[in-house]
């Protein structure tokens, strides 16, 4: 047979293929990523999978926050519990679909979908909405150090910085609508209270580790 992947073995490609043949083709079908794109992802989470013994069909959230500090360059653990709360409601697990998933929207290229997955991710610690209680918890790492009074002003000069800006009704709470209609004006602003997504770089990294070609840089 032609394996699907050189290193394992033809059994390990036929349970690969009855494990994961209509996630491929629902992926393949329903994102920007090509059926190849969806089987090297796949391949690299099944070994993922293997890794925690042969009778295991699943990959461990603690393997996911190992990708998240070491490939994705992420290390806000807040942050990634709150990716992973939008991705799975396991605790201990993640699905080959959870997989995917974080994969589309984190190698995304549409402004709206990475809007909405970064909303999200920052409404879900219980508020569900971007209060001054949220993005004052928010904001309180990015400031440190020894004088406590300065460092609590900056704090507060800070959340209402960011509440001049994206309040726009001044209401008291920045919805999706105002985040939204800022960040389509200035995309930096995308990660105002923290990164949720690879930078450029990493994001080559990424697609170099998953064999993803589409993103793979291209020669002027």
């Amino acid at each position: 047979m032609n394996r699907i992947d050189a290193s394992m073995d033809d059994m390990a490609n036929n349970k690969f293929l009855t494990l994961y043949s209509s996630v491929i083709k629902s992926y393949a079908a329903s994102t920007d990523f090509s059926y190849n794109e969806v089987v090297c992802l796949l391949i690299v989470y099944y070994k993922f999978s293997l890794s925690n013994g042969p009778s295991s069909r699943m990959m461990t959230t603690n393997q996911l926050y190992g990708l998240f500090l070491v490939l994705f360059q992420i290390f806000d653990v807040s942050i990634i519990d709150r990716i992973l709360v939008n991705i799975t409601q396991d605790a201990r697990t993640v699905s080959p679909d959870a997989w995917m998933q974080l994969f589309s929207v984190f190698l995304s290229r549409n402004l709206e979908e990475r809007m909405r997955f970064a909303y999200n991710v920052y409404t879900s610690a219980g508020t569900q909405v971007l209060n001054r209680e949220t993005v004052t918890l928010a904001v309180e790492k990015f400031f440190v150090g020894e004088d406590e009074d300065e460092v609590q002003e900056l704090r507060a000069d800070m959340c209402e910085f960011l509440f001049n800006k994206f309040d726009t009704d001044k209401d008291g709470i920045i919805s999706f609508e105002e985040y939204a209609e800022i960040v389509n004006r200035q995309p930096g602003l995308l990660e105002f209270l923290g990164q949720i997504y690879p930078d450029d770089n990493d994001k080559t990294l990424i697609a170099y580790c998953n064999n993803i070609e589409s993103m793979f840089p291209t020669e002027d």
